[in-house]
């Protein structure tokens, strides 16, 4: 089969540069959208320069010219979008409407993966405010790529190690606690952690197989679903030691909301879904869904032991 020729927006973001070098070594032409609005942003551009030295194919774009970005469209079959969607860093889930109506003009795209990559927003409808914002951004997206009848994937990659895995899931750090640790409720409520790098090897897999077509893939490989505890404990084994746990309550969780910015607001209200109602995992995958690992069962993904050993000394 001929691979799919790719371009990634978001290119130099968390996911993105992850997503360019999965494509890459898949054997994927590559494109990667260089903006503009880059300006002075010198590690951008460095980052855009390496992927070109791997192989990459740099394509000038604006969201601003819409003409350029239909253009750049034009040259791929597969387009996967990773702009920031989350308040810490920027928040651009809206700009992708412009992408949305290139695409629809462009009319040749086989396969178009948005900007999701976290929880499905399809299930989020009951979400607090102000976090619900994500949802409801990401489903406005949605809506506008079914009703262009644009090929889809929606790729549904839970929880990120880098920011709830090496914390042992602590709000407002991104390294283990060396004493105490937070338990969310009792802890017990089950989640799926996701290494990045298996995250872009599963997303670039998707994109030539026709049974994730216009369907919402789910990253739920069976040894990554574990309470916090379980977290915890596997970091308690590799250490040595034990931390002392302190259980915080539903309501007090939420009450901490009240001294927070408008970001951890919108962090909090996510950590709630997850660790306190079980967003991840307490729902069956259904009929217009898959499973990554199950449909990838080649991929060797991270287990979660293996990625806490970076932390020792």
């Amino acid at each position: 089969m001929i691979k799919s020729k790719v371009l990634v927006v978001g290119g130099t973001g968390y996911i993105g540069k992850r997503i360019v070098k999965a494509s890459l070594a898949a054997g994927h032409t590559t494109y990667v959208l260089q903006r503009p609005e880059i300006g002075l942003d010198i590690d951008k551009l460095h980052m855009l320069l390496s992927f070109k030295e791997q192989g990459a194919r740099l394509v000038e774009a604006s969201f601003s010219d819409h003409r350029s970005l239909v253009e750049a469209v034009k040259e791929v079959d597969v387009v996967i979008c990773t702009m920031s969607g989350v308040h810490f860093r920027s928040h651009n889930i809206l700009l992708q409407l412009k992408l949305v109506e290139a695409i629809k003009e462009a009319g040749n795209i086989k396969r178009f993966l948005p900007s999701e990559f976290g929880m499905d927003p399809a299930l989020m409808g009951d979400a607090i405010e102000p976090g619900r914002v994500t949802f409801d951004e990401k489903m406005e997206v949605r809506k506008a790529i079914e009703e262009a009848h644009i090929p889809y994937t929606y790729i549904s990659a839970n929880c990120f190690s880098g920011y709830f895995v090496g914390n042992l899931s602590q709000l407002g750090t991104l390294v283990p606690p060396k004493d105490k640790v937070c338990l969310y409720g009792d802890g017990n409520v089950k989640v799926v952690y996701m290494d990045e790098d298996d995250v872009a090897t599963y997303t670039i897999k998707s994109i030539d197989d026709p049974r994730t077509m216009n369907k919402t893939v789910y990253l739920r490989p069976p040894e990554n679903i574990m309470t916090q505890r379980e977290l915890i404990a596997k970091w308690e084994n590799l250490k040595g030691t034990q931390l002392e746990k302190i259980s915080i309550s539903e309501q007090d969780f939420l009450s901490s909301m009240k001294e927070m910015d408008y970001a951890g607001q919108v962090g909090v209200g996510h950590f709630y879904h997850i660790f306190y109602e079980g967003c991840l995992t307490n729902f069956e995958i259904g009929q217009n869904a898959e499973e990554a690992s199950a449909l990838y069962p080649e991929v060797c993904y991270t287990r979660m032991d293996e990625y806490l050993k970076r932390f020792l000394n």
